[in-house]
């Protein structure tokens, strides 16, 4: 699927800015937020839950696969809880169905003990071993080894809902970064190796997003109710939607701000 260089071109609108402090739970909305080089969006997937142990060394943190934690993609009732990580206090709270059901300082080890309690005693059919709050230093848990952005088009997201009859898909499903509108439906996978240019901030693109089943979840009901990985693959011939971006130049960015293709400067 190639675009011109016209359509690729276009300008796009951030509408949803959204960082995961803790893999696997509540995405977090935001306004503004900075960017640094080389850097995950602040607190992005910045603490994870391990399933059982996974040799992860915080001194030394290493990429592990998404496998070795609770995720959405396997525990979609993690999609039930609704959590909140407080950045000045490290504290995590956790609600279900209103009510708080654990908190704790997850720079902490009677925090992390809180929370670890929780998953051991609500969480048993799912768990492979204890689980474990984890952290490493400025370490992120993505499901990439590279820090990354993630970027998702709603016009894409759209496309999705008309290839499934019309059903309404929740962009919250793909647990993007960024939600973008403005450019055509697909048109992103073919920004791989562009720089985008948001205010100050430049980021590059640098792979396409493969979907996996943790997008067959609604976010809201937590229950498994689609089936969005097949679905793309029978119309488009891959299993892609939405693209990952490194930051290469500082800056801000905030729902509102424009993205743009940055043309190569002629030499």
């Amino acid at each position: 699927m190639n675009f011109s260089s016209e359509q690729v071109g276009q300008t796009a609108e951030i509408t949803g800015l959204y960082r995961y402090p803790i893999k696997g739970l509540t995405p977090e909305a935001l306004l503004r937020v900075p960017l640094r080089s080389g850097q995950t969006l602040p607190a992005d997937r910045r603490y994870a839950i391990e399933n059982g142990p996974s040799g992860f060394d915080p001194e030394a943190p290493e990429w592990k696969p998404k496998i070795q934690f609770l995720m959405l993609a396997r525990n979609e009732r993690l999609a039930s809880l609704d959590s909140r990580f407080e950045d000045t206090t490290n504290r995590l709270t956790i609600r279900k169905d209103g009510q708080i059901v654990a908190s704790g300082d997850l720079e902490t080890a009677a925090g992390r003990a809180a929370i670890e309690n929780y998953f051991t005693e609500n969480f048993q059919v799912e768990l492979k071993g204890p689980p474990k709050v984890l952290s490493g230093r400025d370490h992120s848990f993505s499901d990439v080894a590279r820090k990354v952005v993630s970027i998702i088009n709603l016009n894409s997201v759209h496309a999705i809902e008309t290839m499934l009859g019309g059903v309404t898909v929740n962009p919250l499903r793909f647990r993007a970064n960024l939600y973008v509108k403005g450019w055509p439906a697909w048109s992103e996978l073919d920004l791989v190796g562009q720089t985008l240019a948001i205010g100050q901030a430049r980021l590059k693109v640098v792979k396409r997003i493969v979907r996996c089943p943790a997008t067959n979840v609604d976010p809201v009901t937590a229950q498994r109710d689609l089936e969005i990985p097949p679905t793309l693959s029978r119309h488009l011939g891959h299993m892609d939607c939405g693209i990952y971006a490194e930051v290469i130049a500082d800056g801000e960015i905030g729902v509102g701000d424009t993205i743009a293709v940055e043309q190569p400067r002629l030499v």
